[in-house]
């Protein structure tokens, strides 16, 4: 089996993305769930279009104030590890 699985790796978060899935290190994988738990908890979804996200003043700090697709999200997040 290959090296260490990026998603497995513990990244260290910033503290915009802390305000929204708590404290880190964490890994990627569990960063992408703890950010779908907060959508999920907020009701961010788009009600006619589950792909699109409506972020509130929490989640705007990290991917930006404007809808965006969920697909687009992930880099956005991925901006806020290190």
């Amino acid at each position: 089996m290959a090296g260490n699985n990026a998603l497995q790796k513990p990244v260290t978060v910033s503290s915009e993305l802390e305000n929204v899935i708590g404290k880190g290190p964490m890994t990627r994988a569990q960063v992408t769930s703890k950010v779908w738990e907060y959508i999920k908890a907020n009701n961010l979804q788009d009600s006619k279009d589950k792909r699109q996200i409506n972020p509130d003043a929490k989640l705007g700090a990290v991917i930006g104030k404007d809808q965006i697709s969920m697909f687009k999200m992930t880099a956005a997040v991925s901006k806020h590890l290190k």
